[in-house]
């Protein structure tokens, strides 16, 4: 098993999720995040003052699933969250040892 967690802007959220619908995936977790890479800040201006942002907003997708989904979920990813500016996100892989289900006890990709 494996989980993959992607960092997108909150304005390509809808794509990335229409473009994981579109290949069958339904299990996913998703939570509003913030951060900042070669993105930077940015001077935005409010009632006349002048402040920096520097963590921009941003959406969290995490989605546990076999290895053989791995290609078709980053590409799905990948395809609905590029706009081909900087800050488009960031996808991240890594290896699940055990996954439980609380309510039954039940252990391995069962779960999923």
């Amino acid at each position: 098993m494996i989980k993959i967690e992607a960092i997108v802007r909150t304005s390509r959220f809808e794509a990335v999720k229409d473009a994981l619908t579109q290949i069958g995936i339904q299990g996913i977790t998703v939570s509003e995040v913030k951060g900042c890479g070669k993105q930077k800040g940015a001077v935005e201006h409010y009632r006349g003052s002048e402040y920096e942002i520097i963590l921009h907003p941003k959406v969290k997708i995490e989605i546990v699933t076999v290895k053989d989904n791995m290609d078709k979920i980053i590409a799905a990813i990948e395809y609905g969250a590029r706009t081909g500016e900087i800050g488009d996100g960031k996808i991240f892989v890594s290896e699940i040892i055990e996954a439980v289900q609380v309510r039954t006890g039940q252990r391995g990709v069962g779960v999923l």
